[in-house]
């Protein structure tokens, strides 16, 4: 019998087959899990592009829904959690995998980050999960849980990482204040923060050759991470199995957050 047999909730944030949320969603199904799921709104209905990825992806798997989400539009999620409601009732997990800033306010410096590209980079990757808390708070089931992606960035300076690295350390912090929140109920808000991992996303971030690279060299392990480790570790945080862990933010990155200075045999010749 599988961790999530009987268990239900929602996903959101899957873009393709390179997506994290991909990479956990496939540990959930492997567990018996239950999901719906949200894509990204397609610009003509007529050519569904995000859904299509979405539900070339889901639907073999027995997907309970696929609809569309913005989440800067509280009608939108409204929409979202209503589906959840009328589909399952009540629900064991959400995950929560959004987050965007505007290509030229996200590679350039943060001094020179615009005022409208700065408030839809929060609105984006950080309120969208206080949002969906607020709406998911009646639905979770006692022992239920939240799990958002972060990133080292949030925590310290990574070069290239920018402004997306403000959002991730605001982030954090909701989970923190989520986890306080949600706690009496017996609901649970976590983190994964993943090592970088070869997404769609990760392509907008400068150098990321380099931050591979750098995770290959520096870390304990001597290796980067895999999505499918992010997946299961992920799956862990959302599964009765960590009944105990609420506003923790879990590093998933070979050891590479613990690191204050390059190994002594980092450049030694090969």
């Amino acid at each position: 019998m599988g961790l999530f047999e009987g268990k239900k909730g929602i996903v959101l944030g899957i873009a393709n087959d390179h997506s994290i949320a991909w990479a956990i969603t496939q540990q959930l199904f492997a567990e018996g899990a239950e999901i719906g799921f949200t894509h990204l709104p397609d610009k003509d209905p007529a050519r569904p592009k995000n859904e299509n990825k979405v539900r070339k992806l889901v639907d073999p798997h027995g997907a309970k829904f696929v609809i569309p989400c913005d989440v800067t539009s509280d009608e939108q999620l409204d929409t979202v959690f209503e589906k959840t409601e009328q589909e399952f009732g009540k629900i064991d997990f959400v995950l929560h995998s959004i987050a965007f800033a505007p290509p030229a306010d996200l590679t350039g410096p943060v001094y020179r980050c615009s005022r409208d590209g700065f408030k839809l980079a929060m609105e984006i990757s950080v309120y969208s999960l206080i949002a969906m808390a607020g709406r998911a708070q009646g639905l979770l089931n006692e022992g239920g849980s939240m799990l958002t992606l972060s990133y080292l960035g949030g925590e310290r300076v990574i070069p290239g990482y920018n402004l997306m690295g403000l959002c991730k350390s605001a982030l954090e912090s909701a989970v923190g204040y989520l986890a306080s929140e949600f706690g009496p109920e017996g609901k649970r808000v976590n983190a994964v923060s993943a090592g970088p991992v070869k997404t769609v996303s990760a392509s907008g971030v400068g150098d990321i050759k380099k931050m591979f690279q750098l995770y290959e060299t520096f870390s304990p392990m001597r290796r980067n991470i895999t999505a499918e480790e992010v997946g299961k570790s992920s799956m862990f945080l959302l599964s009765d199995y960590a009944s105990g862990i609420t506003g923790e933010v879990l590093h998933v990155d070979a050891g590479y957050h613990c690191v204050a200075a390059p190994p002594l045999d980092a450049f030694d010749e090969k």
